[in-house]
């Protein structure tokens, strides 16, 4: 993992760190390492906003330093995606929470291995899941949240999806997300990275 580009992203230097995740890409760097470097630097940022270090206007910095850098990644890693759709998910980042980088890189590793995402994007209600998953037919939902105040938003959006009658299975991540949280929230499983919730994702859908 690079602490180069997690010092450019927590230091605020777009443009360095646009300029170091080129050279990454260029000397052979895995692009899911750079987008692992990515979240680490938003794991640092989020944790100086729960602190009080950091405020709304650094958080939205980075989100879009973070679409940036995905932005010059993807082309890199969709030469290898898949192209037979193994499922429909609903990914978001609930209520209350604009934290968007690994939510962007958990629907692109699911993309990328064959999943059809609906990606509701930030702050998203519980009602919008509800009506997303029942517009699409999906049969997984993906909520993310950074902040401990995603807790609350998750436990409600797991209530409101299963008061709808919907059938779905539901995994969340993110900063402080542990088994423990997953218990609070009612949700059927938490994934600890991109690539734990393609293997919840997979496992799904092949019961």
């Amino acid at each position: 993992m690079s602490q180069e580009l997690i010092d450019a992203i927590t230091d605020m230097r777009e443009e360095d760190a646009l300029k170091i995740t080129n050279e990454l890409l260029d000397s052979g760097s895995s692009p899911l390492d750079i987008l692992n470097a990515c979240k680490a630097a938003m794991d640092v940022i989020g944790k100086r906003f729960e602190t009080g270090e950091a405020f709304i206007p650094e958080l939205i910095l980075a989100g879009e330093m973070m679409t940036a850098v995905s932005d010059v990644i993807k082309p890199r890693m969709a030469e290898t995606s898949a192209s037979e759709k193994l499922g429909k998910i609903v990914l978001g980042t609930v209520e209350g929470d604009i934290h968007d980088i690994a939510k962007d890189i958990v629907a692109f590793m699911l993309d990328l291995n064959g999943f059809d995402v609906t990606d509701l994007g930030v702050d998203v209600p519980a009602a919008k899941f509800v009506e997303a998953v029942k517009d699409t037919g999906a049969t997984i939902v993906g909520l993310s949240g950074f902040l401990t105040l995603a807790y609350d938003p998750m436990k409600d959006t797991v209530a409101a999806l299963r008061d709808a009658g919907l059938d779905v299975k539901v995994m969340i991540g993110g900063g402080q997300i542990d088994e423990q949280i997953r218990d609070y929230t009612g949700a059927d499983a938490y994934g600890r990275d991109a690539m734990a919730a393609v293997a919840l994702a997979k496992g799904w859908v092949e019961v």
